[in-house]
């Protein structure tokens, strides 16, 4: 099956299908940070020092996908297409039948995936399966009309003739050691009607399949969908989630013909736990630079620690700034906290990890081990990066184990190969 990766970062997405099953061909690449300077693509010269540039882009998706559309550049057949795609504004202005519809929606990333789609469905082969992963968020964002960009996905997305279904899932809850919480949505070619949404919630559909949910009982009643999705997409931009507090959907989902089913399951428990400890080199092999400086400390413990103190805003006002603790040091018999963009960097901070060493001293984490906390192999980043880039991509990566556990069921449903799986624990390396 041949695949397109879309906002490709360091190939997460890849490296989960591949080791998923040897029958994902990724023919179609794309990565590419903005403002476009040579020294932003680390991301990408780490993607083709794994899987080489034969099929890789990087240059703006949008300037690809015009010479598609010109008919200048030919992907050919993509039956899977999947992306970590940027939380944004999905919003459309005017119907879909004006020329500044969808159409006009320059640089918003969640289009060009739309696009893509689009544009295979004109060749004649619209793609077999779509998945993606986002930040839990996008299920309530815009504040201001809680769903309304996921709902415009969702009716879009069923408007191409696709069956979609999301799940917001910790990777802590099913035995990952980082607690990162991701919304992953997969789309297949829509083959019948689905009447019964609750089941492909709770049993039947992919994701129920590869991240197994407690009480499958309420799969046994049937249960009409919760919410339908009317009108073009600019009145979903205009109507939908306005004066709602709290967004209509859930942490767990199924549409079809926009008729929408939303739940809440609880995950099933993990036979086994990985924690932080599991990704921890040997503290003799810490290079002396992750080390904090006593003289730091004082000021780490602050930003870890709780607040209810009196500020001045920049415009002279004055207000009680509160937030709550974290651990410090972070509790290495528990999986990690999620790794932020922010990770690299010797400077004090409230979001960066930190753990204790035997000897009393406090240390950051190594790049290879955030790359670890996300499942990818030890020194995948060492392509030339900066430790503060390295961490910067582990801070936007996605879990490796997570997509190979949905690319597992998507490859047996379509009748793939699956690779044996690798059952072997993080082992601790020695360092060069």
């Amino acid at each position: 099956m041949r695949v397109a990766e879309l906002f490709a970062g360091v190939g997460g997405f890849r490296l989960g299908l591949e080791t998923a099953s040897p029958g994902f061909l990724t023919s179609f690449s794309s990565q590419w940070e903005p403002p476009g300077s040579a020294g932003k693509q680390f991301a990408s010269r780490c993607y083709e020092a794994h899987f080489g540039s034969d099929g890789h882009f990087n240059e703006d998706i949008e300037k690809v996908l015009d010479r598609v559309d010109s008919g200048d550049l030919d992907l050919g057949r993509i039956d899977v297409l999947v992306g970590g795609f940027p939380c944004q504004d999905y919003s459309v202005a005017k119907p879909l039948n004006q020329s500044d519809g969808i159409a006009g929606k320059k640089g918003v990333l969640w289009w060009q995936i739309h696009r893509l789609l689009t544009l295979q469905g004109r060749s004649g082969h619209f793609p077999e399966w779509v998945f993606l992963e986002n930040v839990d968020r996008l299920l309530k964002s815009p504040a201001t009309q809680r769903g309304r960009d996921f709902a415009i996905m969702l009716a879009s997305l069923s408007d191409l003739g696709y069956d979609v279904e999301w799940r917001v899932v910790n990777a802590a809850d099913y035995g990952f050691p980082q607690r990162r919480r991701r919304v992953f949505i997969v789309g297949q070619r829509r083959k019948q009607p689905v009447v019964d949404g609750t089941r492909m919630v709770f049993r039947d559909g992919v994701l129920a399949r590869a991240f197994p949910v407690l009480n499958d009982k309420v799969s046994e009643s049937f249960e009409g969908p919760h919410i339908v999705l009317k009108g073009e997409l600019s009145q979903i931009t205009r109507e939908f989630g306005v004066g709602v507090v709290q967004s209509t959907f859930l942490s767990a989902g199924f549409v079809s013909n926009r008729r929408v089913w939303t739940f809440g399951p609880k995950p099933a428990q993990p036979t086994e736990r990985a924690v932080l400890d599991d990704v921890l080199v040997e503290e003799h092999l810490v290079p002396r630079e992750f080390f904090v400086a006593e003289a730091s400390l004082t000021k780490w413990k602050y930003l870890k620690g709780s607040k209810n103190e009196p500020r001045v805003h920049r415009s002279g006002g004055r207000y009680f700034y509160t937030e709550g603790a974290l651990p410090f040091p972070d509790p290495a018999d528990r999986p990690a906290r999620t790794i932020l963009t922010s990770e690299g960097g010797s400077a004090p901070s409230r979001s960066k990890h930190i753990v204790a060493t035997s000897d009393g001293r406090y240390r950051r984490l190594l790049p290879l081990e955030l790359e670890r906390l996300n499942g990818f192999m030890d020194d995948w980043t060492d392509t030339g990066m900066t430790d503060n880039q390295r961490a910067f991509c582990m801070g936007n990566a996605l879990v490796v184990g997570l997509v190979e556990k949905v690319a597992r069921v998507i490859a047996k449903d379509s009748g793939l190969t699956l690779r044996r799986k690798n059952k072997r624990k993080v082992a601790r390396r020695s360092m060069r």
